[in-house]
């Protein structure tokens, strides 16, 4: 199958049985239960960019294997053109929910891209796993497969790594290996996107293991809808509602899940890493998979920090507030942030390099600054928010009242200066989505947490980052000596003069 439209995707969907719970109760059909349903349509529209005419050279590419046109963001990068024309692709689907999707499929399909290219990596203890994760890169390439993953443990006692928690299959570690493959028990956290067709069961990104944790330490790939797998959700913070009364939430509800495995089989052919501590603590690293993941989510950030300053200069102009000075300034604060997470994203393109594998890999350290402080970011935007729509955000009749017997009195008393009291609430209502419902506030603490903890992500900036040139120059200059502070033999005067 070639890159797939939205109704093959929601076909493969019926088609795979899965166990998903949500709210005490298993779903049978995840494409029609109301938690699941809209965001399944979401992704099927990003699908469907694929196909749409005005889209499809940018969203696809001619696979090397099958020649058939494949999604785009499974390219492996050669150039730093081929890096553009990936960023170019992912920003399409980034626009489409107002980077509201953080588990669009292009963010794992960089990671898998990647981990391919440095397949030897893998297969340094075992040459299989290369071989390995090669054929699953071009099984997901082939059949367009939509990903989610998996990479922490669950959250008991955070003191102790894996092994030392009180049941050594708390967090989820290899029972055994048999001639079929590794036996799988335990429990790992957060899948997003529990209605994918596959998860990635990698190490952290973030988090270091042990030799003790030998057992934790793997990584694999199997469908959603593999025996003894199961996902328990949160509540939906889709109420169900229509996109009038919740724009963001009726659309793009991703739902976060934990990973419950119930003597899982994993069979060989998908293990890319088995019991190696150091490999897996360097994955994401030596690989570039982070690397490929950051410039995903720049861009992601990038175009929702575009939503977030269109939702506020239209609050600002609907309700004729540009003339004080205070909101100005807060206009303008937003504006540095989207032209600093522009920057950074070209930046990051622009000193590209390919790597050891080959790979032309966005440059680190801006993408590494932009992740992190948008941790910051994001949070004070949703602020800005708050303050400009003030009271305005509680005074936002439904769209029941916008139809019902009360419209002549609704349109009177909720205009705005510059817009009618229809348009008004729908852009109050969608600034209440990004900024004060469950929705929008999972959004913020998503976005404060979503490559880990913020703080050991500045522990690693420091630790990683070669600071070393810029204390040598400032040693050199504290060393230096100008001509002018060179002492000087005394001048003699005569005393005529």
């Amino acid at each position: 199958m070639p890159a797939r439209t939205g109704r093959q995707f929601i076909d493969g969907l019926k088609d795979q049985s899965r166990e998903v719970w949500i709210g005490g109760e298993r779903v049978n059909d995840v494409a029609a239960h109301p938690a699941f349903r809209n965001i399944i349509r979401s992704i099927a529209a990003l699908y469907d960019l694929q196909h749409d005419p005005a889209t499809r050279d940018e969203m696809t590419y001619v696979s090397p294997a099958s020649g058939e046109r494949v999604g785009l963001s499974f390219l492996t990068p050669r150039t730093r053109d081929d890096l553009v024309r990936v960023r170019r692709m992912m920003k399409h689907w980034a626009d489409y929910s107002g980077g509201m999707m953080g588990r669009s499929p292009d963010y794992l399909n960089r990671a898998i891209m990647a981990f391919a290219a440095a397949a030897d990596y893998c297969g340094q203890i075992d040459p299989r796993f290369a071989d390995n994760v090669r054929s699953y890169y071009a099984l997901a390439r082939e059949r367009d497969l939509c990903l989610t993953h998996t990479l922490i443990n669950p959250q008991a006692n955070r003191s102790e790594g894996p092994s030392a928690q009180a049941d050594p299959y708390l967090a989820a570690g290899i029972v055994k290996e048999t001639g079929d493959g590794v036996l799988i028990r335990g429990a790992r956290m957060l899948a997003t996107l529990p209605v994918a067709d596959e998860i990635m069961v990698f190490p952290s990104t973030l988090l270091r293991g042990t030799e003790e944790d030998r057992p934790y330490a793997f990584a694999f790939a199997i469908p959603c809808s593999t025996r003894g797998l199961k996902f328990i959700c949160r509540e939906t913070f889709d109420p169900g509602g229509s996109t009038f009364d919740h724009p963001l939430a009726s659309r793009f509800e991703e739902m976060d899940a934990v990973v419950i495995f119930e003597d899982v089989l994993v069979p060989w052919e998908r293990v890319f890493l088995l019991r190696d501590v150091e490999r897996c603590n360097k994955a994401f690293s030596a690989t570039g998979a982070v690397a490929h993941m950051a410039h995903q989510v720049v861009t992601k950030n990038l175009a929702k920090t575009e939503f977030i300053l269109g939702v506020a200069s239209l609050i600002v102009d609907a309700i004729a507030i540009e003339q004080f000075q205070h909101v100005q300034g807060k206009i303008a604060e937003i504006i540095y942030y989207l032209e600093s997470m522009r920057a950074f994203l070209r930046a990051s393109e622009a000193d590209a390099a390919a790597d050891r594998w080959g790979v032309m890999t966005p440059a680190w350290p801006p993408l590494d600054a932009a992740r992190n402080l948008f941790t910051g970011m994001y949070p004070k935007m949703i602020e800005i928010l708050q303050l400009l729509g003030a009271s305005g955000m509680m005074a936002r009749p439904t769209k029941a009242d916008v139809e019902g017997p009360m419209r002549q009195v609704v349109e009177k008393y909720y205009q705005a200066a510059r817009a009618n009291a229809v348009d008004r609430i729908k852009l109050f209502r969608l600034a209440w989505d990004v900024a004060l419902s469950s929705f929008g506030s999972r959004q913020v603490i998503y976005e404060r947490f979503f490559f880990g903890d913020p703080v050991r992500m500045q522990m690693a900036t420091f630790g990683s980052y070669d600071r070393q040139p810029y204390m040598q120059r400032v040693r050199a200059f504290l060393a230096r000596e100008d001509a002018a502070d060179v002492e000087q033999p005394p001048v003699r005067v005569r005393a005529s003069e």
